[in-house]
């Protein structure tokens, strides 16, 4: 039953017609948020000279600290996500790491061709690798507390040519509180409608002034989130836990010696135990607990100097899980002991086990540097590092290998990803003659990386003696006598009243099962290791206003890595002002990313749903021998060709943009379809790949079901357009409205050849998975000491293939509004509280129907259209 007062809370807040924005925090007098947006002065995209959005010769948004308190979330991902159409993330419940650092996309491009930057300095990676698509590895801008944000500036257009790899589909430029006094702290509790979700974060930011030339700001946040469980009994073909649903495996329980009652009984009382749920699948969001702090300091030393530096830390846990393991899965099965008896798992968990997946995320960073002028140049050196590590544990599971003596907590190991980065920055106005003002900026940067997988502990990738047949030696080889027969020591247990049958060849001494913490085996000695490189880069940039009404900007970056060869990249784009309050904009570039060490280095072994069902699934580093085994070769560079032209109209109090643009992207990197893997002579392709695991080394190759691994696979055409308007009302009553609307269409086809790499279930689902239209329209009204906020989420109609090797059940996914309405009181100057609801009308995507929505998922966890349900919030900002 869902929560009871959302009807009340429903009628208030429609009724008073959404919610305002906050009181303002201690960086009010900040320009950004008391200028309009087209005015607003931002730095990202330009390496001379500031400018306002309006004269940029590049789309950018800017995101202003009002904005930000107002939505309501409080990790950065969904706050962008909120405001910026083309900003996109979904929730992964089962998606091994992913379910803690989750992946995020802008313009239709994984996050790691977004650059994120801090105060316009290069944020260093997570050290998770999305284990499907992409391989996303970019940085986890969730340990980004939101209350130590001035702004955000999101630059939408390639840039590796100012900034380097990575910079493909956009920059996001975090710019952290620099005010030298006062502050704020919000409370922040709420609730989805569905009775679970609870949440609560305090957050808190303070300025210091250090005497009359420096500063120290301070943010920090502490974050506590319950699970949410949108989830049925797992109940499908293969296996049914609901005793009412006529596809119940009675047989199956029975076969397994256990009582269908006791087991039903067993396996719910689990879900309790793990989750707090009657079903044993969750789904959902995991629960979370989080603590997030940074700190920025500036100091003017004189002389034209300031000395800055700037840094972070962030501790979060969160947990979730792996797929339910049934009996006669492949995991819960039949094992003949030394004695001669039998053996199965349910005799650890009677109701078979869902194994749970914890991740404590460590990340910390630091940055240093020096910026003013010197005889006419202004100089910025700095130097800065960035460290972030996952800690995974394992429980509620077994090492199937290892028989009965298992344990049932495993530590399948850490992934580490540190970063080093020097760099030097100098501008100079320079005077052409035939420009009215230009600014030369060139600069140099040293960057050393690297990538650690850290040994599990041996329980977790072990093989035990059931990692093959027959351990103990009960039968003869069959490829030695024909019809197998009992040895010695097989007759010996026989005689001892063993049932030990070995011309049959169902019976459990020839069951083979898998090696390691099942859902996630531990990095062995053979996959554990450390992946490092460096590179460095030279960039210079030109950008003159050449007359009144024309802008160019041009720039040229050449870089080397020590794994790649060099890259030379280029940009250039310009603004003509056709009129006071029109200007046209347009820019061309080219662009390249380099595969992070995290890409070329990670191994994994999990479940996945290949064919729809859940199998054992092998990721292998393409430059290894087990992917180069199966027709992998090592990784090499994306590179893009990008073209933008857009339009700006500034009117008074409205402003319109308009931008168009094509990012062409040459050698995607990709994770191809997963390849069948049997160790059945008969299946053809699939044994032939289990020979070649099996050639490799690869231990547990039997239990191995599918195998996969990353390549520069195909090209990609990515379209679209960006349209952003805004409209300030003020009222001869003293009241004021705002209103924003901001819309992007989006496609993205393939432009080369795939069918090497997808099958043509991947293929359809790659260009059709995703909406094609997004829009943010929100819409604020403060009338004195009361505000109100709506804001409408749209998502376009987008569809889903099944079938594997051909397309035959597509299902198409109906378009999505979601709405969030909130109400706000200044109690007085310094207090506000706010009362809301995100997704006020309590909104689903479209149930799954086909494909990966089975064992107990309701929704696709994948989907960009948030899938909880609505949700309640209260919320109190003080300033001082």
């Amino acid at each position: 039953m869902k929560f009871s007062f959302k009807k009340y809370l429903l009628a208030c807040v429609v009724t008073m017609s959404g919610v305002s924005a906050y009181a303002q925090d201690a960086d009010s007098d900040s320009s950004v948020t008391e200028e309009k947006v087209m005015d607003a002065i931002v730095v990202t995209g330009a390496l001379g000279k500031a400018r306002s959005v309006a004269d940029s010769t590049v789309p950018i948004d800017v995101l202003s600290g009002e904005e930000i308190t107002a939505v309501p979330f409080t990790d950065a991902n969904d706050i962008i996500k909120t405001l910026v159409p083309s900003y996109s993330i979904s929730r992964q419940p089962i998606s091994d790491g992913g379910t803690f650092v989750r992946p995020a996309s802008l313009r239709g491009m994984p996050n790691d061709k977004t650059l994120v930057l801090v105060n316009g300095k290069r944020r260093h990676r997570s050290p998770l690798v999305q284990i499907g698509g992409s391989g996303t590895q970019g940085p986890d801008i969730a340990t980004i507390p939101a209350v130590a944000l001035k702004s955000v500036e999101v630059l939408r257009d390639g840039a590796a040519a100012l900034y380097g790899s990575d910079a493909i589909a956009g920059v996001l430029n975090f710019q952290l509180k620099d005010a030298p006094d006062g502050g704020v702290i919000t409370t922040d509790i709420g609730k989805f409608y569905e009775g679970d979700g609870f949440q609560t974060t305090f957050a808190g930011n303070v300025g210091l002034a250090l005497g009359e030339n420096g500063f120290l700001n301070v943010s920090a946040e502490y974050t506590a989130a319950d699970a949410t469980v949108r989830a049925e009994q797992y109940c499908e073909s293969w296996f049914c836990v609901n005793p009412d649903d006529p596809r119940f495996s009675e047989q199956r329980i029975l076969d397994f010696g256990a009582d269908p009652e006791a087991f039903v009984a067993a396996a719910q009382a689990m879900g309790q135990d793990i989750h707090g749920a009657e079903v044993v699948q969750p789904w959902g969001q995991p629960p979370i607990d989080a603590f997030r702090a940074f700190a920025n300091f500036g100091y003017d030393i004189g002389d034209n100097a300031e000395l800055y530096a700037f840094g972070n830390y962030s501790q979060s846990t969160s947990d979730g899980s792996f797929f339910y393991r049934y009996p006669g899965n492949g995991t819960i099965e039949f094992l003949r002991l030394e004695d001669g008896s039998e053996y199965s798992p349910l005799e650890i968990f009677p109701g078979g086990f869902t194994p749970r997946f914890k991740g404590d995320v460590t990340d910390y960073s630091g940055l240093a540097g020096i910026k003013g002028d010197l005889g006419g140049f202004t100089y910025d050196v700095s130097g800065r590092m960035g460290h972030s590590e996952i800690q995974y544990t394992l429980y509620n599971t077994i090492n199937p290998s290892l028989g009965p003596d298992t344990p049932t907590l495993f530590r399948p190991g850490d992934l580490i990803n540190e970063e080093m980065q020097f760099q030097a920055d100098f501008t100079k106005d320079v005077d052409f003659g035939f420009s009215e003002s230009a600014t030369f900026a060139f600069g140099v940067s040293y960057l050393d990386e690297s990538y650690e997988i850290k040994e599990g502990s041996p329980d977790s990738y072990a093989p035990g003696p059931f990692a093959g047949q027959d351990p103990f030696g009960f039968c003869s080889d069959e490829s030695l006598v024909a019809d197998r027969t009992p040895t010695t020591t097989g007759a010996a247990v026989i005689a001892a009243g063993s049932t030990l049958n070995c011309a049959d060849t169902d019976d459990s001494v020839y069951n083979v099962v898998g090696v390691g913490s099942n859902g996630f085996p531990g990095y062995s000695p053979e996959f554990s290791d450390s992946y490092e490189r460096d590179s460095y880069a030279a960039y210079f940039a030109l950008e003159m206003d050449l007359t009144d009404k024309f802008a160019l900007d041009t720039a040229i970056r050449y870089e080397n890595y020590s794994d790649f060869d060099a890259e030379t990249v280029w940009k250039v784009a310009g603004r003509y002002s056709v009129t006071e309050f029109l200007n046209l904009r347009g820019s061309v570039g080219t662009g390249f990313r380099a595969p992070t060490p995290g890409q070329q280095g990670t191994t994994n072994v999990s479940t996945r749903l290949p064919n729809g069902f859940p199998v054992a699934t092998g990721l292998f580093p393409a430059g290894g021998a087990i992917a180069g085994a199966l027709g992998a070769v090592p990784l090499a560079p994306e590179k893009s060709t990008n073209y933008t032209l857009g339009a700006t109209f500034n009117a008074g109090d409205f402003s319109l943009t308009l931008d168009f643009y094509s990012i062409a992207l040459e050698d995607r990197l990709n994770a191809i379809s997963t390849q069948d893997v049997s160790a059945d002579p008969t299946a053809g392709q699939a044994y032939l790949n289990f020979l070649a695991l099996e050639g490799a080394g690869v231990v547990g190759a039997e239990s191995i079901g599918g195998v996969f691994y990353f390549q520069n696979a195909f090209d990609t055409l990515t379209q679209g357009v960006d349209i952003v308007a805004t409209y300030d009302l003020d009222w001869s009553n003293g009241h004021s409205s705002s209103f924003t609307g901001s819309v992007n269409y989006n496609t993205t086809e393939f432009d080369s050849e795939v069918n090497e790499f997808f099958n043509a279930e991947a293929q359809f689902d790659f260009e059709n998975g995703s909406p094609e239209w997004r829009g943010v329209f929100t819409a604020t009204h403060q009338a004195g000491p009361v505000g109100f906020l709506a804001r409408a989420n749209y998502y376009g109609s987008y569809e889903n293939s099944n079938g594997g090797s051909t397309v035959s059940v597509i299902q198409e996914f109906d378009p999505e509004i979601l709405v969030d309405l909130e109400v706000s009181f200044d109690v007085s100057d310094d207090l506000t509280i706010a009362l809301g609801a995100r997704n006020a009308f309590d909104e689903y995507p479209d149930a799954g129907t086909i494909g990966e929505t089975c064992c107990g998922r309701i929704y696709r966890s994948d989907s960009v259209v948030d899938w909880q349900g609505g949700y309640y919030y209260l919320r109190g900002v003080a300033t001082f």
